[in-house]
């Protein structure tokens, strides 16, 4: 089903005002690492938000994603203090990896793996 006006609106009002409190609580730029929200998709009723990070050079992904869901409390507290004048009600936040970028880059793999291998046959037959 597709997203409606609404939940687009809320999504990107979330995904803007949790990037800020990412970057204030210091999640942004971690262990010599980025995390950034890829994606925030919102239920029809807008009470639950799915918040999708994107995890760049973060050795250990999940460890991260856990230590973001233990202080859970703290982030809904610093969000629902920004958006709560514009939501009758704070949505439930759920946290999962966004794994975009490792596709892309093992797409790219992929692609460089065929052209070399291309590449090595055309050289045989000539």
């Amino acid at each position: 089903m597709q997203e409606t006006k609404r939940q687009k609106q809320i999504g990107q009002l979330i995904q803007e005002e949790l990037s800020d409190v990412f970057q204030r609580m210091g999640f942004n730029v971690v262990e010599g690492g980025m995390i950034s929200i890829a994606a925030v998709k919102m239920t029809p009723d807008l009470l639950e938000a799915k918040v999708y990070l994107s995890m760049f050079q973060i050795k250990s992904p999940n460890e991260m994603l856990e230590r973001i869901k233990d202080r859970m409390g703290e982030i809904k507290k610093a969000l629902g203090l920004r958006v709560g004048k514009q939501l009758r009600r704070m949505p439930e936040l759920s946290f999962f990896l966004d794994d975009t970028l490792d596709y892309v880059f093992k797409m790219e793999e992929l692609f460089k793996k065929i052209k070399e291998d291309d590449s090595h046959i055309k050289g045989d037959n000539q």
